[in-house]
């Protein structure tokens, strides 16, 4: 899988079914921990997820976007201040997260509550984004949304030869997602699929499997 600037590559894992704890009948009883062992490291490439707010009108809406990074706790994204994720979750924390790899070998599917994240968290994953993507920070706005092909392209490369190093932009937000709910699925070709759902209560993680 490559990003939209050609930088992010996601290998397909290798799964060994026989110990993997989703096909597993006794799964992880920490589901947090299999989410960071399943997610890219510190200084891996970044993944690309779906991440669905609820509108105004009550309607679910989604668009794909980058995981910046998974704390243990929370997953984080940013995003332009002005976009309709932010109307969205300022008026709804409620929010879904669907990650998929590569071949259609894993999912996992997060739902929560989005809080914004601190400014260093920001500022730290401002600071590891291609110059693509941090020139996209400034240039990513209705003004140039509606500009011709000809005039966004001249405009793009007009700024980047101007500002070959952009500094993060003010309008430049994050936010950390706090799961209630993950549900992760693992392809098995031999076997009719299944997923395993986490719910956090208040005694802890409960788990139950679930058709694929």
């Amino acid at each position: 899988m490559e990003s939209i600037d050609g930088r992010l590559i996601v290998e397909v894992p290798l799964i060994d079914r026989a110990t993997d704890p989703v096909q597993s009948d006794s799964p992880a009883a920490d589901p947090t921990a299999l989410a960071k062992e399943w997610l890219p490291a510190d200084g891996e490439d970044r993944m690309l997820m779906t991440v669905s707010t609820v509108d105004a009108e009550g309607f679910p809406r989604g668009r794909t976007v980058m995981l910046s990074e998974f704390d243990g706790e929370r997953f984080f994204f940013h995003t332009d201040s002005a976009s309709q994720k932010v109307a969205d979750l300022t008026a709804n924390p409620k929010v879904s997260l669907t990650i998929l790899w590569p071949g259609f070998t894993r999912q996992l599917v997060v739902q929560g509550t989005a809080e914004a994240a601190p400014p260093d968290e920001a500022s730290r994953a401002y600071e590891t984004r291609s110059p693509y993507l941090r020139q996209l920070a400034w240039l990513n706005d209705a003004e140039t949304a509606i500009l011709p092909r000809a005039e966004r392209e001249q405009r793009w490369a007009a700024y980047a030869a101007r500002v070959p190093d952009p500094v993060q932009p003010d309008n430049w937000v994050g936010y950390g997602v706090s799961p209630h709910r993950l549900l992760f699925w693992v392809s098995h070709p031999d076997a009719p699929s299944r997923r395993v759902e986490y719910t956090r209560t208040a005694a802890g993680w409960k788990h139950r499997h679930l058709p694929g």
